[in-house]
């Protein structure tokens, strides 16, 4: 028997983003994507309130991030997941694989909101369904390349599984912040 593996994968992604994740991020509130769950918390923060010595953005907002990041990693917003989604799970591979435009921590235009990260999001998730679709089986099949650094020679298909991977897991996350801000 022969199987789609370009179909299960983003089948399965898919299945996450429409049933689970994207729905119940629906209502998200300014107050909401920016709460603070924990002092010291990282965030999206207008330009020059940063927490962090090393906030990164091209515009208005920047993020709080540090290299090396400390252990242990301090708990972060739903603004912040939102922004390494974005960024650093979505936009980079976007940019590296499928044509998108450059992105990275340094430069992203942070939305100072929870609708205009939902927008962003919403774009970066439906760049990057469109480059795994366009890959077919074949694509699959090919090394990454140079953009994933150590993993060069890796498969396409470890990367759409890596991403994968991230996606759910950071999203659930985020509804976790969400019951948490609600049951406060």
């Amino acid at each position: 028997m022969s199987l789609d593996w370009n179909r299960h994968l983003r089948e399965q992604l898919d299945w996450h983003w429409r049933v689970h994740f994207r729905p119940r991020l629906e209502g998200l509130t300014d107050e909401e994507y920016l709460w603070e769950p924990a002092p010291g918390a990282w965030n999206v923060r207008p330009r020059g309130t940063g927490t962090t010595g090393m906030a990164a953005g091209g515009g208005d907002f920047t993020i709080d991030w540090e290299m090396p990041e400390p252990s242990p990693p301090p708990v972060t917003t739903i603004a912040w997941r939102l922004g390494h989604l974005i960024v650093g799970v979505l936009g980079v591979r976007n940019a590296a694989h499928f044509g998108a435009g450059p992105t990275d921590y340094l430069t992203h235009v942070y939305a100072g909101t929870a609708a205009g990260a939902l927008t962003q999001l919403d774009d970066a998730y439906h760049t990057w369904s469109k480059g795994v679709a366009s890959l077919g089986e074949d694509g699959l099949h090919r090394p990454v390349g140079p953009a994933e650094g150590g993993f060069a020679e890796e498969p396409m298909a470890t990367l759409v599984l890596h991403i994968n991977r991230e996606m759910i897991h950071h999203g659930a996350e985020i509804l976790l912040l969400r019951d948490l801000f609600r049951s406060r």
